[in-house]
């Protein structure tokens, strides 16, 4: 896994590296020297946004010893920060997000239940999140005529049938396959006290049948995708983009799909500076603010995510700082 995460990160930067040397780096750099508060406000959006995550993930935690949505939140910027720095494929985050609430005390079984249905939610919600800018980008003013709309098209398509197969998946007995081969997966990235999965695939069928938990996590999700519009916005303040929010609507929905079809590149690097560049040009955004409207966000990712994985490995070295004292006062 980090092998593979470490060569799409190589070919995510090459890929960047050349398409920023391809148009004016220093029209880049200058306009990130000068996003000013701008950038404080695409943090503190950015910050709201693992906020309403964390609500999301909330009702499918079927546990008494789940967090509160505090603790929730500290671990989706967990899971947000592995996923944005660490040179491994996206999927890590949810691996890391599920060890960490394990050992706040939740049952291993739910632990995972709640994940994959959290991403069953998510997914479900950026569709919904897909067609609402599909339907904005049929109304405003834009290059590309009917092309681009097509394409936008075929790919909520592609998304949509993606996340129906998915979540049908996980009733149609995806997780008893799942519960063999989880526990191997798991201690490759040092949860080796995962152990026996049994049960996982009914606690997620549970979840499925319990569709007020699922429409109050895929209401939440949604709100988080609308606050990103937000946050997109005030990215293209931040370099120089005039535009509003209908355009920072269809930018930011477009922009999230380009970044999930490249999951297996840290990062979606070099995937997403070349989709925005191409999604910018429908709304006239030269290709200089368009890279650096990701750059803006990459910047955001490091301010929050370098943290986030510090207070991870901070908080699993206290955890076997803590086990190691416990087994030596038991062990005299």
């Amino acid at each position: 896994m980090i092998l593979s995460g470490a060569l799409g990160l190589l070919v995510g930067l090459a890929l960047a590296g050349v398409l920023i040397a391809m148009n004016d780096p220093a029209q880049i750099l200058r306009l990130l020297l000068e996003t000013g508060w701008w950038m404080a406000l695409v943090v503190a959006l950015n910050v709201a946004q693992i906020f309403a995550s964390a609500a999301g993930w909330a009702p499918l935690i079927d546990d008494p010893r789940r967090p509160g949505l505090l603790g929730l939140a500290r671990l989706r910027w967990i899971r947000v920060a592995a996923n944005a720095i660490l040179p491994v494929v996206q999927a890590v985050g949810e691996l890391v997000r599920a060890q960490l609430l394990f050992r706040a005390g939740v049952a291993k079984v739910r632990v995972i239940a709640s994940v994959a249905t959290d991403l069953g939610t998510e997914m479900a919600s950026q569709i919904l999140f897909s067609l609402l800018g599909l339907a904005v980008l049929m109304t405003i003013p834009h290059a590309g005529g009917g092309s681009t709309a097509l394409w936008a098209v075929v790919g909520t398509a592609l998304g949509a049938g993606i996340t129906g197969a998915f979540m049908a998946a996980h009733r149609w007995g995806l997780f008893r396959v799942i519960e063999r081969l989880l526990p191997g997966l798991a201690a490759r990235v040092g949860w080796t006290s995962l152990g026996e999965l049994s049960g996982l695939n009914d606690a997620v069928v549970a979840l499925y049948r319990q569709p007020g938990r699922l429409w109050r996590s895929g209401g939440w999700h949604l709100a988080s995708w609308l606050i990103g519009v937000l946050e997109t916005w005030a990215a293209l303040h931040a370099v120089g983009a005039e535009a509003g929010l209908a355009e920072a609507l269809v930018i930011e929905s477009l922009g999230q799909a380009v970044r999930s079809a490249g999951f297996f590149i840290p990062g979606a690097l070099g995937l997403q500076e070349g989709g925005y560049v191409l999604i910018g040009a429908m709304f006239g955004i030269p290709a200089e603010q368009a890279i650096a409207l990701v750059l803006v966000r990459r910047l955001r990712d490091v301010i929050l995510g370098v943290p986030g994985v510090i207070a991870w490995r901070w908080g699993v070295a206290a955890d076997r700082a803590t086990m190691a004292a416990s087994e030596a006062r038991g062990h005299p």
